[in-house]
């Protein structure tokens, strides 16, 4: 698995190429309120990922989706977890049972239960 700070700086690096000044390491920190010290810190591997409001504030800077790079960060976002809660038996007997079915597969499921085909 690709380690946290890695994605976040290789990320950032591929949209400065497009836009230098709007994803230096300066103004992504300055849009997600931290310090540039500490994303630095955060790239390099010095600092774990931070806490769930600022992985959804860089995935939104960084154009990325923001469950990715919470479980790229080893976390998972606070709605999902109180969804799981709430029946955490059928929840983790469905996620068993997907985690070894083709991406398509699942993408199929998400779609007849997002259309209300179940």
């Amino acid at each position: 698995m690709t380690h946290f700070g890695d994605y976040i700086r290789n990320k950032r690096e591929q949209l400065q190429n497009r836009d230098a000044a709007a994803y230096s390491l300066r103004r992504v920190a300055a849009q997600i309120e931290i310090e540039p010290s500490y994303l630095s810190k955060i790239e390099r591997g010095l600092q774990p990922p931070p806490g769930e409001g600022t992985i959804i504030a860089l995935a939104r800077v960084l154009e990325e989706d923001p469950d990715v790079l919470l479980a790229l960060g080893g976390k998972i976002s606070e709605d999902l977890k109180r969804i799981i809660k709430q029946r955490p038996s059928l929840f983790a007997q469905l996620i068993r049972e997907l985690k070894d079915m083709p991406d398509h597969a699942v993408l199929h499921l998400v779609r007849e239960v997002r259309d209300g085909n179940w």
